[in-house]
């Protein structure tokens, strides 16, 4: 795990940067499946997720040289804009390579920072593009989930939660990359070790359960879905560490359940969200967790940065469930 005093310099360090996000009750969602439920709404963060935690938290631990030289990633959205923006911060050159399909709105987005963007048709080498660029410009990688000073960035969220409520029995958290959970599930455990952590897998691409099973990262399927911030290349191997020694239960969801979870969130939590941050409470809502009745249960809402047509599609579905019920 990653070291309470590291998890709190790094709350220091970007915390004057950063929003303190809301921990909002959901009694309505909750009472559907018993417990006392509240979603940490990282929705409302900087850039619309939860990634400039660690991406921030990267860039200002780098020494003025290195940041100098530049930054790169590779990203197909929400951590490309993460680390765009503390770049700006800095006010150090970034690149970021980014897939070709990827939405023109994350691509907008990144550009808005002031990154250079360089596009890649295959995302099975996006991986490799970044090696090419990495050494030809010398700028320093900031990786998107496997990196203790991210994760501990990551992590902050988690000391957020528990300051806010002391009594959680329960963490509920989207997995993609595996940094979120792990940072998350670092600082659960080091300041309430009784608390449950559950991590969430897309169930047509998981990534960590098969990772578990082999003792090492292993590539992973990249199903179309609308939680394709859940379908990273493979999960770090740090946070494969962490998830085995701290992590309780990896459930899994359906697509169905991912467009319920984000239906829910939008009609009743008044929550904009993209799919992967919809996961925790989709899973919740599923019953996938192993939880008691009336447990107090936070579940993470990672990111609200959802594209308009997908919000159609979702609420168009509703709309139909409505009609035939």
């Amino acid at each position: 795990m990653i070291e309470l005093d590291l998890l709190r310099a790094a709350a220091d360090r970007i915390g004057p940067h950063l929003h303190r996000t809301p921990l909002l009750s959901a009694r309505t969602l909750g009472d559907r499946v018993g417990v006392e439920l509240a979603l940490k709404a990282e929705s409302f963060q900087k850039t619309g997720s939860f990634k400039p935690r660690g991406a921030l938290h990267i860039v200002l631990s780098l020494a003025a040289k290195q940041r100098e030289r530049g930054l790169i990633t590779v990203s197909a959205g929400n951590h490309a804009q993460a680390v765009a923006w503390a770049a700006r911060i800095v006010a150090a050159p970034c690149t970021v390579v980014m897939p070709s399909g990827a939405p023109r709105s994350k691509i907008d987005a990144v550009k808005g920072y002031g990154a250079r963007v360089v596009l890649h048709d295959d995302r099975a080498t996006l991986f490799d593009r970044l090696r090419e660029e990495e050494a030809r410009t010398g700028a320093c990688f900031v990786h998107p989930f496997d990196d203790p000073v991210g994760i501990a960035g990551a992590g902050t969220l988690g000391l957020e939660i528990l300051a806010d409520r002391p009594d959680t029995e329960a963490v509920i958290v989207p997995i993609g990359g595996g940094g979120l959970i792990a940072g998350v599930a670092s600082a659960v455990k080091r300041l309430a070790p009784a608390c449950r952590v559950v991590g969430v897998e897309l169930e047509a691409g998981p990534g960590m359960k098969p990772a578990l099973a082999a003792g090492k990262p292993v590539p992973v399927a990249r199903p179309k879905t609308l939680a394709d911030r859940l379908t990273p290349p493979f999960v770090g191997a740090l946070p494969l560490e962490i998830v085995r020694r701290c992590v309780d239960e990896i459930v899994t969801v359906t697509e169905a359940e991912i467009v319920a979870g984000m239906r829910a969130l939008m009609l009743y939590a008044k929550l904009y969200v993209e799919g992967a941050g919809a996961a925790a409470t989709a899973a919740l809502l599923a019953r996938k967790p192993t939880l008691r009745g009336g447990a107090r249960v936070v579940a993470i809402v990672s990111g609200g940065n959802v594209d308009p047509e997908q919000v159609v599609q979702v609420l168009s579905a509703h709309a139909a469930a409505a009609e035939h019920p």
